[in-house]
């Protein structure tokens, strides 16, 4: 793959307990180890686009402990070049606390810690120096409004090809949508961005996904999990990508990680939205065959090798 990607978005540590079933208010469940993995929305997408093929520099902070060095090397030994990655002195580099239930179901809690730090600067200063370079940038919004809204701005108006993944949704992304960026939200958070632009009521997922391509006049691209994904164009049709059957899932935590950063990578080479989006939804469906958001996430192989199987399948 001919790619090259800018991730700007969050890095975290992830703490993960297996355990039987999820809490609930007041309960303790006990598992029976504590097993650490690189995450956050933006370093899982960067090691996906990179294990996918695509060449990717990542805009993001740590802090100087170490979380933050763990996390350095782990995104460098994927390739993923990390020369703008800020190191923020006396934060503490972000964390994920994580519960994931015998069928694969997962519970969090994040603290931001220098994903809340990264600047509208730092955003500039690292878009100044990919001048020319990517195909594509892939941004998520769990840094500062300021640097989410400086990226989108900043992307778009160089001219580059922006997918904005809304999770979560925040308020500051509403005066940036009216620029075109291809949103890429799961089904709440669909309701979120539509209800952000004015929606009262709570029609389907393909008349919400309209409206919002209306106002932005970009496609958006719908993650619904098991049921795959949803493409609705700028003019408002909708079609539907169903995911690859999984006969074993294990762990679905970082399954839309992996499928934005494939989807954002394939649109970087020059593949169209549906092209991009079939590649991004194998990739998350091989991702939920094993443990932990990055470690299960596949090579291009892999991704190569079940959309021939997919092919195959529907003949």
């Amino acid at each position: 793959m001919n790619a090259r990607l800018l991730v700007i978005g969050a890095v975290n540590v992830d703490l993960v307990v297996s355990a039987p079933t999820l809490p609930g208010p007041g309960e303790t469940v006990v598992g029976a180890d504590l097993q650490r993995h690189g995450g956050g929305k933006g370093g899982n997408s960067a090691v996906a686009a990179a294990r996918s093929g695509a060449e990717v520099r990542y805009v993001g902070a740590v802090g100087n402990d170490e979380f933050g060095r763990t996390s350095l090397a782990e995104l460098r030994s994927d390739g993923v070049d990390v020369t703008d990655v800020s190191v923020k002195a006396g934060i503490a580099t972000g964390a994920a606390l994580i519960v994931v239930d015998a069928a694969g179901e997962n519970q969090i809690a994040v603290a931001a810690g220098t994903n809340a730090a990264v600047t509208a600067h730092d955003v500039r200063t690292a878009l100044a120096r990919a001048n020319g370079w990517p195909g594509c940038v892939l941004i998520s919004t769990e840094i500062s409004a300021e640097a989410v809204v400086g990226a989108v701005r900043g992307a778009l108006a160089k001219g580059w090809l922006c997918v904005l993944n809304p999770a979560p949704v925040i308020p500051a992304i509403r005066d940036v949508l009216e620029l075109s960026p291809i949103l890429t939200p799961n089904r709440g958070e669909l309701l979120d961005v539509y209800r952000l632009l004015g929606g009262t009521d709570d029609p389907s997922v393909e008349s919400v996904a309209a409206t919002v391509a209306a106002h932005t006049g970009a496609p958006v691209v719908v993650t619904l999990g098991a049921e795959g994904v949803l493409v609705c164009d700028a003019s408002g049709v909708s079609t539907r990508i169903p995911a690859r059957p999984v006969s074993n899932v294990v762990d679905t935590t970082g399954a839309g990680d992996t499928f934005n950063g494939v989807f954002a990578a394939s649109l970087a080479a020059g593949q169209d939205v549906f092209c991009a989006a079939r590649r991004g939804v194998a990739a998350a469906a091989l991702s939920v065959e094993a443990a932990g958001a990055r470690t299960s996430m596949p090579h291009a192989s892999d991704i190569d090798a079940a959309l021939i199987t997919a092919e195959h399948t529907s003949r």
